[in-house]
């Protein structure tokens, strides 16, 4: 899939899970084989790891080495300047942070500025100051969480007019099925207290939409919401934007088939390349043989 043209970018939360050993990547996967693995079969992934910690200049090159032309990372802005700092006098800090992946910007997706709930409307102009500098050569994305932003009122267009005005697109956080599962499974239990509870946006800002969906770990449970997702992915094809999806469950190993079962749900409704098969299936057939 990696090597073939799609029309949008699917993937994960992660990409080295040792778990998916044997699942989804080999039986003898080595970690530092888990990126190659991963982008052998899905375009993006959430760059999760940079909210937490920078990673050095050599690490970025690497990845950018061990995934082929087409893959998009999609890396979070780091938790001091969205969180701590909380986008104040951050310039610095912003344009420092995005000079690391220059080198490598031809696998960068969409950045993710993501916000803490207590983000509201009266600091929307921290974000503008912020925006007025970041460079071209990039796109972005952001999730506001504060119920300021999905008042229908003031508060919400003026993000939308903001985001529109610079073609930066508002990342749509759908956890309406987690939140509606009662259940005793662990991991979605945990889920169900640290992903946010928000009201559900389905227009767009820009030309990159950012769907996150976080469901359940079955594909039974998830398939209505995956299918009225898959229509309107399609819809924004069609209408020429080119979308980034990415699909969460609560139990991380779960997380490949749901992807897959959404791109088959998309083929549906729109001619799209199949999926490359897996890392685990390809060595099944490569044992057959012998």
């Amino acid at each position: 899939m990696s090597r073939t043209i799609m029309p949008y970018h699917l993937g994960c939360t992660v990409w080295s899970l040792p778990e998916w050993k044997g699942i989804f990547f080999t039986d003898d996967a080595k970690p530092g084989q888990f990126l190659k693995q991963y982008a052998s079969v899905f375009n993006a992934v959430e760059g999760n790891t940079t909210f937490y910690n920078v990673p050095d200049e050599s690490i970025i090159k690497k990845w950018g080495e061990q995934t082929p032309k087409g893959f998009k990372f999609c890396f979070k802005f780091p938790r001091y300047i969205t969180h701590e700092k909380r986008m104040h006098n951050v310039k610095g800090d912003v344009l420092d942070f995005i000079r690391l992946f220059v080198p490598i910007r031809e696998k960068v997706g969409p950045f993710m500025i993501q916000f803490p709930d207590s983000f509201s409307s009266k600091e929307l102009y921290r974000l503008e100051e912020v925006f007025s500098i970041l460079p071209k050569a990039f796109s972005y994305s952001v999730e506001v969480r504060h119920k300021d932003f999905f008042d229908h009122g003031k508060h919400e267009r003026n993000l939308v007019s903001l985001l529109k005005s610079y073609d930066v697109d508002r990342v749509i956080f759908d956890t309406r099925k987690l939140h509606s599962t009662k259940s005793v499974e662990g991991s979605i239990i945990e889920a169900q207290k640290k992903k946010p509870k928000v009201p559900v946006r389905f227009d767009t800002t820009g030309s990159r939409p950012v769907l996150r969906y976080v469901g359940t770990n079955d594909i039974l449970n998830n398939e209505p919401y995956l299918k009225e997702w898959a229509i309107i992915v399609a819809e924004w094809i069609g209408e020429g934007l080119h979308p980034y999806v990415f699909i969460h469950a609560p139990n991380k190993v779960d997380q490949p088939k749901l992807c897959q079962h959404f791109h088959k749900l998309l083929s549906e409704f729109l001619e799209v390349p199949p999926l490359r098969e897996w890392p685990v299936n390809k060595q099944d057939t490569q044992l057959g043989l012998f």
